[in-house]
């Protein structure tokens, strides 16, 4: 099963990509975990997109698009995977298309988790103050999601036009909403 999940940053993508991908035996990759370590570990591309991450860009689609294709091809993800916070613009859509078709693969289905505004920028302010996270000030969120709205926001409609949409209402308990996730999965895996 390949799959992808899109929302708002302080959607829950990453807690709910964590347990699908369990449910499906795939990994979950997250782009944004992979960032992070390398900001952590002080390597090279640490160092490059450490300063594009505190003022809320996105890193450019040749650094995220090297970095996917390297980790699709690792033995875990031959059989499937769940992407999470990759792709994020139409020309990362095309890379991702090329990638996977490259191995003869494609998309089973994207899934979204739908959550306003106002919301999600609550949770990331209460997830800064409780994991320190420096990247989180409201400006910074309010600015991510700005960039999420005008460069994000056309996958969905990409998708959807391609059949492989499943928009899921991320409000409530963690519980409900893999829930919600798992009916809206391709029949065969749910």
């Amino acid at each position: 099963m390949r799959l992808l999940i899109l929302g708002p940053p302080g959607a829950g993508k990453g807690t709910q990509a964590a347990r699908i991908a369990e449910h499906l035996g795939v990994p979950a990759i997250s782009t944004g975990d992979i960032f992070r370590a390398n900001i952590k570990g002080g390597t090279e591309l640490g160092k490059k997109v450490q300063g594009i991450l505190a003022a809320g860009q996105y890193v450019p689609d040749e650094v995220t698009n090297e970095i996917v294709a390297d980790r699709l091809t690792q033995e875990d993800a031959t059989k499937g995977f769940l992407l999470d916070g990759y792709p994020r613009t139409l020309a990362q859509v095309a890379a991702l298309d090329e990638m996977l078709s490259g191995s003869g693969h494609a998309l089973d289905a994207v899934l979204e988790l739908d959550v306003p505004t106002e919301e999600v920028v609550q949770r990331l302010l209460k997830r800064a103050s409780i994991e320190g996270r420096a990247d989180d000030t409201e400006e910074v969120i309010r600015e991510r999601m700005a960039v999420y709205t005008t460069e994000t926001s056309p996958l969905s409609q990409t998708y959807d036009e391609r059949g492989l949409l499943r928009k899921v209402d991320g409000t409530g308990d963690v519980d409900e909403v893999f829930t919600r996730l798992q009916q809206a999965l391709p029949a065969a895996t749910a």
